[in-house]
């Protein structure tokens, strides 16, 4: 729990003082009633002794005061809401290599089969664009709920030559900070999906984007997609496109994401989860002041309750 206003927590000193001070004005009581040297004129004079009831009262009337005291701080507590600006963007590899049947039927259909899934799989909360690269990257769907217009960016991506996956990093950041009217300063949570097969030839190093994405505090996951025996034929050359596991866990883990491998259906549904844990809810604070003035106010009826049945007075 934390307080809102917790310098007026101050107020709970006094506590004790009222609590010391009621104690004194019994033990003065007492010694009052020990001056009577005539029992029987004392038994005349003075009620019958209510004995431990006449604390019962004093009491519940203090425990009111500490608990209005603790409202008066605003105790708040910690409450998850959902993010709904939060942001998913998906980077598609569309070069050449992702021609490479060993992952079927294509590596290029099998990445984006899976960010079809992966998109339709993601809750309402999320916000979601596509990036598409090969020699350089383009924002083929801005980021919004509209799962309909992300998915059918997807069939319209084509294949070119060589990778820019630095590129598409920085593409990504830009759509994420191009969210709405406010994104340029108050940017919304966002992690980056990126589907490859791992290696970059062009544009802005693996390492640039690492440090843009950790200056963002957006993570990228990577998923690759490839077997270092993939081969594709371009110009009627066959070509050895081994897949870079490497480049890519290097991606991610500099940017804190997690690398995964197409290969792997169980680790592709880790992917949803880990995400949905980090960008999914937003924890608050809550005034919960009412709840203790509510308590307060039951002890202060029974204190009044009390004092009423026993004494026909109010404390």
């Amino acid at each position: 729990m934390t307080f809102l206003s917790p310098e007026r927590l101050w107020l709970l000193a006094l506590a004790p003082l009222l609590a010391a001070a009621y104690v004194l004005l019994q033990m003065r009581r007492r010694r009052y009633t020990v001056r009577f040297t005539n029992l029987a004129l004392l038994s005349q004079i003075a009620p019958k002794h209510p004995g431990w009831r006449r604390h019962v009262a004093a009491g519940l009337f203090l425990t009111m005061l500490v608990l209005m005291m603790i409202g008066f701080a605003r105790p708040a507590t910690s409450v998850k809401v959902p993010r709904d600006r939060a942001t998913i963007m998906v980077a598609v590899d569309v070069s050449l290599s992702m021609m490479a049947k060993d992952v079927p039927p294509t590596r290029f259909e099998s990445a984006k089969s899976a960010a079809k899934k992966f998109i339709r799989e993601l809750p309402a909360r999320f916000n979601v664009g596509v990036v598409s690269f090969a020699g350089n990257a383009n924002l083929v769907a801005a980021p919004s709920a509209d799962r309909d217009a992300a998915i059918a960016s997807l069939d319209q991506l084509v294949l070119a030559k060589r990778t820019a996956i630095g590129e598409a990093v920085f593409t990504s950041l830009q759509g994420v900070r191009s969210f709405d009217a406010q994104a340029s300063q108050d940017p919304p949570p966002a992690h980056i999906v990126l589907l490859s097969d791992g290696d970059n030839t062009t544009g802005r190093s693996v390492q640039e984007a690492i440090a843009a994405s950790r200056a963002a505090h957006i993570p990228v996951s990577t998923i690759a997609f490839g077997t270092p025996y993939g081969t594709v034929d371009i110009e009627g050359e066959t070509t050895s496109v081994s897949v870079n596991k490497e480049t890519l866990k290097t991606l991610a883990d500099g940017t804190q994401g997690k690398a995964y491998e197409a290969a792997d259906s169980g680790q592709l549904g880790e992917v949803y989860a880990n995400i949905g844990s980090s960008l999914g809810f937003k924890t608050e604070h809550r005034d919960v002041a009412a709840r203790y003035t509510g308590i307060a106010l039951l002890f202060a009826l029974a204190a009044g309750g009390a004092s009423l049945a026993w004494f026909s007075r109010l404390p």
